[in-house]
């Protein structure tokens, strides 16, 4: 009789092993997808690139690098600039090359 006792017990005991394993699994893959996000910088937290440099070696002049919303249109002006002065130094070269 005890046989039958061992056997019963041990399919119950399977189901509890089975949620266990699987809850483990499920926090293993948690903790990965959180290393990933935190890697790609998907995430609110620090990444590891802000924590290797440390706070003292910063540069104090922040706002210096950060530029105003007028330089960025003077900026993106010439930029435009830049880029429609070679539209037509390529349509010259065209030209000259189809006239030889």
């Amino acid at each position: 009789m005890s046989h039958g006792f061992d056997r019963g017990t041990r399919i119950r005991q399977g189901g509890w092993i089975g949620l266990i394993g699987l809850l483990l699994a499920l926090a293993i893959v948690g903790l990965l997808v959180k290393t990933l996000l935190q890697q790609s910088g998907l995430t609110g937290l620090a990444g590891p690139a802000s924590k290797a440099t440390p706070v003292g070696a910063a540069s104090h002049e922040v706002t210096a690098t950060q530029p105003t919303p007028r330089d960025a249109m003077e900026r993106a002006r010439g930029l435009e600039a830049a880029v429609q002065q070679q539209a037509v130094d390529k349509a010259k070269r065209i030209d000259d090359a189809m006239k030889q």
